[in-house]
């Protein structure tokens, strides 16, 4: 698979040495310098040798077809002209042309015997052989680089690593993982390139990055899919107001779908010759994409973002100081003030002296992917997987194996939010034209799975008394931890909203708008075996005298009326509620059962409603703005007939008074 950043510019740059580089290599080539210390050619034709000197004159005249033609006339008249290969294989590396510089580097090195002269020889095949698979030839050639260098160079380092890798190659291919991917059917795989694939939360949405061809003049642009009964629709452009004349490199989505994030190039805005922007989608229109500014972006390239579930943390691609290496994968988070923090590097355990990019962190926000070129694989760049310790360090990085990984450079994976499906693109090499990019499909190996599975709760938000849609916030919080861990606003024209919920966590959310009621739900994934995706709407109470909700977070020992730690960020939602609405006056009342005695379950339900006053109280919510009140079993909300319903009429609940 290639190796595509997101903006043909850097591409190209990264293909090409350019005009002056290439006379510089030359240069070098036919200065004798490629040759060490050697002074003797291995032929004894006279006439091959003239022709092997001769094509130095066609070089220092800049005739490169002319000197090609002249070293493969010279090859004739010695068809064991060591030499004339190795040069020959320089000029064709040099010019592009791996499988004429592999064939003529392979010849030569066979016809003379080891010298410490043609060290870089050895180097130059032995990456040359790595590039195309040839592990066994790359093993070989790094290994006589390295008998013939000094041991302590950056290059024979780099030989060394490269040993490690071939090693591990050799190994991973012994015990290929079971990867059975899927090309897209139309209406996917359309254009010359596609790549990047990112879906949001409930699977209806695909994004990619697409290019008509390979020229430099066919940009990059962003197109969306929609999924139907009937299948995916077509793939069209994401909005003309994020689609420009300019580069729209690499896309993120998050989990809602309303947050987008994307890579441009030389914009009149930019900080760098490639930025990071981000829009909005209201309805069905996206916002008119915004700079992320000169706290994330640098001076370079800053490219490849991935947005968390919730839109609020961004790991992305950079070329910045302070880093470990070229490329690094950095983070940034969305803060209460809504601009973006100062980006941090992920640290040595994921980045190296070497390249890495292509980020995605799944649903869960528990493991990270990316590409890298740096850690040990199978050569170029593989994809890896990557979680954390309990304090949030990043622990050891995973090899995802092969047949994913191979020699080539492999880019982006994708992976649902219920662990299941994956998403990747692959490159096709076509002998007949230009290679493609298309995008494939395939179920996970277990191997590959995010550490936590999630799933995700959508709905609606309303107004209770009109019906019609609210923009609203929806909070979700991790009870245990009293962590705020997801934050997303419902659709201010058709009031959607969808936010992932992770196992083994127990979930407070949230939903709340200015002169409303809060909104108070629970969603218990400790020991849940049901993970299946939950449909919510949400009818907010406007604050008028009598609206009421039940606080479904809020935790008492059974029996008892002390409030358990985990109420802690309920308290804290109601006293932020009363902070905001310093006129509101408030009710709160218990609730039981109908198990027990009648008048100790009134006395409990009272003292349960004692507790939370108390608390409130101690925290600077005025004691004459709340009453508190207990009903034990008198006003059940359902019928006592089970242990579900008898729990729903167990309960706390707020009233406007």
């Amino acid at each position: 698979m290639a190796n595509f950043p997101a903006n043909p510019q850097v591409h190209e740059y990264s293909l090409s040495m350019g005009k002056s580089g290439i006379l510089l290599f030359f240069f070098l080539l036919f200065s004798g310098l490629a040759f060490g210390q050697q002074k003797q050619l291995s032929t004894s034709s006279k006439k091959a040798a003239e022709l092997y000197n001769k094509a130095d004159e066609y070089v220092r005249a800049r005739n490169f077809p002319k000197a090609i033609e002249t070293l493969n006339d010279a090859k004739k008249k010695d068809t064991a002209f060591g030499e004339a290969y190795l040069k020959l294989a320089g000029m064709y590396k040099v010019l592009g042309d791996r499988k004429q510089s592999y064939e003529n580097y392979k010849s030569g090195l066979r016809l003379i015997a080891f010298t410490p002269a043609l060290m870089q020889e050895y180097y130059a095949f032995a990456d040359l052989s790595l590039s195309l698979g040839q592990y066994g030839l790359a093993k070989t050639n790094f290994e006589k680089f390295l008998q013939a260098s000094a041991k302590s160079t950056k290059a024979a380092n780099y030989a060394q690593a490269q040993l490690k890798n071939i090693a591990f190659a050799e190994t991973a291919m012994r015990n290929p993982v079971s990867f059975a991917p899927q090309r897209l059917t139309a209406p996917f795989n359309t254009f010359a390139l596609q790549y990047f694939p990112a879906l949001t939360a409930n699977q209806q949405h695909i994004l990619f990055t697409a290019r008509m061809g390979n020229k430099p003049e066919n940009d990059e642009n962003l197109f969306v899919s929609a999924r139907r009964e009937e299948g995916w629709t077509e793939p069209v452009s994401i909005s003309p107001n994020i689609n420009t004349r300019y580069n729209e490199g690499t896309g993120s989505i998050s989990g809602d779908g309303k947050t987008l994030v994307f890579a441009s190039c030389d914009r009149p805005d930019s900080f760098g010759n490639c930025d990071l922007y981000i829009s909005y989608r209201t309805g069905e229109k996206w916002s008119k994409p915004v700079n992320l500014g000169e706290t994330v972006n640098g001076k370079g390239w800053d490219s490849q973002p991935c947005l968390s579930a919730d839109g609020r943390t961004m790991y992305f691609s950079s070329i910045r100081a302070g880093g470990q290496g070229r490329e690094d994968i950095w983070v940034t988070t969305l803060q209460e003030d809504d601009t973006w923090s100062k980006p941090e590097n992920l640290g040595p355990n994921v980045n190296t002296t070497g390249n890495e990019n292509s980020p995605f962190i799944h649903s869960s926000g528990s493991t990270l992917y990316f590409a890298s070129d740096g850690q040990v694989g199978l050569g170029g760049t593989d994809i890896f997987k990557v979680t954390t310790d309990a304090t949030g360090k990043w622990l050891q990085p995973e090899n995802l194996g092969y047949p994913l990984n191979t020699y080539e450079n492999e880019n982006s994976i994708f992976i649902t939010t219920d662990n299941k499906t994956g998403y990747y693109s692959r490159q096709q090499t076509n002998q007949q034209g230009p290679n493609t990019i298309e995008l494939y499909q395939f179920e996970v190996p277990a191997a590959w799975k995010s550490r936590e599975e999630s799933t995700f709760a959508q709905g609606r938000v309303f107004d209770a008394k009109t019906k019609k849609p609210l923009g609203a916030t929806v909070q979700l919080y991790d009870v245990s931890a009293d962590k705020l861990v997801q934050q997303v606003k419902s659709d201010a024209v058709s009031g959607d909203y969808t936010t992932v919920l992770t196992e083994g966590k127990q979930y407070a959310l949230y939903v709340s708008a200015p002169k409303y009621l809060l909104k108070s739900l629970s969603f218990d994934y400790l020991t849940r075996k049901d993970f299946n995706p939950v449909t919510l709407d949400v009818y907010l109470e406007p604050i008028t005298s009598g609206a009421a909700i039940v606080l479904n977070n809020l935790f008492f020992p059974t029996g008892k009326f002390n409030l358990e730690s985990k109420s802690k960020t309920e308290l804290n939602k109601l006293i932020q509620f009363l902070s905001l609405n310093k006129q509101v006056k408030i009710e709160i009342s218990g609730h039981t059962d109908d198990v027990g005695e009648q008048a100790a379950n009134v006395t409990l339900s009272k003292k349960r409603a004692q507790s939370v006053l108390e608390y409130l109280n101690q925290h600077g919510i005025a004691r004459d703005r709340i009453v508190a009140a207990g009903y034990g079993e008198s006003k059940p909300v359902t019928k006592n007939d089970s242990e579900e319903n008898r729990q729903l009429n167990r309960r706390i609940e707020l009233k406007i008074i």
